[in-house]
């Protein structure tokens, strides 16, 4: 059985809240209800509850699908926080549930349909035209990664291939071709190859054999996206937040995934990543990529994902990179990912709108029940 916890209400007469909101992620639902001041959504629950919204913590696990899915039908809206890949598990019983909660007149952000068209590397590929993107390509089969990413690998240098779902940098690769080693008759050409995730080790080995490695990443209808390296990495990344078509914050940090690891004997923390510095969407190193984002970027991805902002997730993030810099010096933007999922952490800044998000979708599903 689902554990929940009530969060107070502001606003109102007291017990009659304006709507109920749960707000979902994964756990044991036999732990007992959560401390919601110790979890990462407590600004938003606050947030919630000042708007007179009854929020509560509804606990997710597959074994307790059907006890979550009674229970979210008794909501107005629902705000989920879970990753495509955790610890072994997909969210391939999930996405059922939420959708058939959602057909009940439920509000879901983000709803699966609109993960599978945002919250996936293949945006990366439909976006790739607008001036955030870079030399960005698809296979959609291993056939096609097979013929077409050996002479793009050699033409164009690094690359980075990225697994079309996932998350926690799980299948993706920076890749680079080995000039000066002397392969073995008939084994082809040699790459060193180092993956995102955290820990993950360099290695050099053929290029064949790695690309054998990379055909899981097409079971299920999966795909590969296949991006120039970004030179400028080692500058950080810079997180952009977003409540539907809003910036409401900005995080930087110094992150070290697909960047060669130290030497042997080199400080341990040096292969850690820096903090994620917050900022509000007011920053001002931030009002370019902040006026781009708002005026430009979203507006074209929702025209070419065919998305209505009301249908935008109450809270989704996009990571850039910085690009190449322009004659006068200025700095342009690069697109690694969209996250969509399950957005943790987020800055402080975020929580009101998010919330206000939140109530005007729930609120308008209540209109059409």
């Amino acid at each position: 059985m689902d554990q929940v916890r009530e969060t107070p209400t502001a606003g109102g007469e007291a017990g009659s809240p304006i709507c109920r909101i749960a707000l979902l992620w994964r756990g044991d639902p036999a732990a007992g209800p959560p401390d919601l001041e110790l979890t990462r959504q407590w600004p938003i629950f606050k947030a919630l509850a000042e708007r007179g919204v009854a929020a509560e913590a509804v606990i997710y696990a597959d074994r307790a699908v059907d006890a979550v899915r009674e229970r979210l039908m008794t909501f107005d809206g629902v705000l989920v926080w879970v990753d495509p890949i955790s610890d072994g598990q997909d969210r391939s019983t999930l996405d059922p549930m939420l959708r058939a909660v959602a057909a009940r007149g439920v509000w879901v952000s983000a709803h699966p349909d609109v993960i599978s068209k945002m919250g996936v590397k293949e945006v990366l590929y439909r976006t790739r035209d607008l001036s955030w993107g870079a030399d960005t390509h698809l296979y959609a089969s291993a056939r096609e990664l097979h013929e077409r990413f050996p002479s793009r690998l050699a033409a164009a240098g690094p690359r980075v291939l990225k697994q079309n779902r996932g998350n926690g940098g799980i299948g993706v690769w920076r890749v680079e071709r080995v000039v000066e080693a002397k392969a073995p008759p008939g084994s082809g050409p040699r790459v060193r190859v180092l993956p995102a995730r955290r820990g993950g080790v360099e290695e050099e080995l053929s290029l064949g054999d790695f690309l054998g490695r990379c055909e899981a990443y097409f079971e299920n209808g999966g795909r590969i996206v296949d991006q120039t390296f970004q030179p400028r990495l080692p500058e950080g990344m810079i997180r952009c937040y977003m409540a539907q078509n809003e910036v409401v914050g900005f995080g930087h940090q110094l992150i070290k995934a697909l960047i060669p690891p130290p030497p042997a004997g080199a400080d341990p923390e040096a292969a850690l990543p820096g903090p994620r510095i917050m900022h509000p969407p007011a920053a001002s190193p931030f009002q370019a990529l902040r006026k781009a984002m708002e005026c430009e970027w979203v507006p074209a991805l929702q025209a070419i994902l065919d998305i209505e902002t009301a249908a935008l997730p109450a809270l989704w993030d996009a990571d850039f990179l910085y690009g190449p810099r322009t004659a006068a010096g200025e700095d342009t933007y690069v697109l690694c990912e969209i996250n969509v999922s399950a957005v943790t952490p987020f800055p402080d800044t975020a929580a009101t709108k998010v919330a206000q998000a939140a109530l005007t979708g729930a609120r308008a599903a209540m209109k059409v029940r």
